[in-house]
């Protein structure tokens, strides 16, 4: 079975959440199987920044869906969205 690679853009409920630890948070709560692969950071507007995580994946049934419900419940994330999703 291959791998994808998918950009995830992970929202935070403010701005006043701290970017850092929301992004250690998000670590631990990888399911097994997946990985990320770097984050990136994006100004959406009126000091709110969202972080874009590359999560490499199995390209199995259900993709990405498993790591977007563990990045949503992390206390602090108001929602998550897939933006591209390509082969390893």
């Amino acid at each position: 079975m291959g791998k994808v690679a998918a950009k995830l853009k992970v929202m935070p409920q403010s701005p006043d959440i701290d970017l850092d630890e929301l992004q250690e948070q998000l670590e631990a709560s990888l399911p097994e199987g997946a990985q990320i692969n770097g984050f990136e950071r994006d100004d959406v507007a009126f000091g709110l920044v969202a972080l874009l995580p590359t999560v490499i994946v199995a390209d199995g049934a259900g993709g990405t869906e498993v790591v977007e419900e563990a990045f949503t419940e992390v206390e602090g994330v108001e929602s998550v969205s897939v933006e591209n999703v390509g082969r390893v």
